[in-house]
């Protein structure tokens, strides 16, 4: 375990780049701004950190944190049966609770505005996506139609493509959340990703 003043010198600098992301792109923050900014010494930093990449990727892997407790609580709660489609929606719900919950550094996360941050989130997302694929393939027994890390882009892509357009629409969250759930659940519903030999995978509605 780090000790408290550890945290608390990673935790402000996080939080002086995420700030410094509303007045310039992820690649022209530079370590000596950042520690300006901080009220840190480059000395401080880089005993934490090899370069700002590092302290983006943790960031991420905070994240990654948050939502796998997340997660884990959610299959006990409502998915003690290892439900297929409730475990997709339930991946779905800590990645959007995730997403708006820490909306001032996501909002950052567009291609056009900053590629880095857009290209390293989309791929923890699909890493998470494809691990849970390959995980409840083995423990439920069901055989894919296409390779997990297919199965992941395939989704990721279409439920990301779907969320920008409902943002265009001026949707609420709460529309954008229950109309996405919408769509995974027909889709794994169906006989397009999965063959259905096992109880676990339910059969269509």
């Amino acid at each position: 375990m780090e000790d408290r003043r550890v945290r608390k010198t990673k935790k402000n600098l996080k939080g002086t780049l995420i700030n410094m992301l509303a007045d310039m792109p992820f690649e022209q923050v530079s370590i000596t701004e950042l520690c300006r900014r901080a009220d840190t010494s480059r000395i401080t930093f880089y005993s934490h950190y090899n370069d700002k990449y590092a302290l983006v990727d943790d960031i991420f892997q905070d994240m990654i944190r948050i939502g796998t407790g997340t997660y884990i609580r959610r299959q006990a709660e409502n998915n003690p049966r290892r439900d297929l489609v409730i475990g997709y929606c339930n991946v779905l719900d800590v990645i959007l609770e995730l997403y708006y919950a820490n909306y001032d550094f996501f909002r950052h996360t567009l291609p056009e505005e900053n590629p880095y941050l857009a290209f390293s989130f989309y791929n923890y997302v699909l890493e998470t996506v494809e691990m849970h694929t390959d995980k409840e393939a083995r423990i439920l027994n069901f055989r894919l139609k296409y390779t997990a890390k297919k199965i992941a882009g395939f989704l990721c892509y279409g439920i990301l493509g779907f969320i920008n357009e409902c943002h265009s629409e001026k949707e609420t969250v709460e529309e954008i959340r229950a109309e996405a759930k919408e769509i995974l659940k027909g889709i794994l519903r169906s006989d397009v990703l999965v063959s259905r030999e096992s109880a676990s995978v339910p059969p269509p509605a």
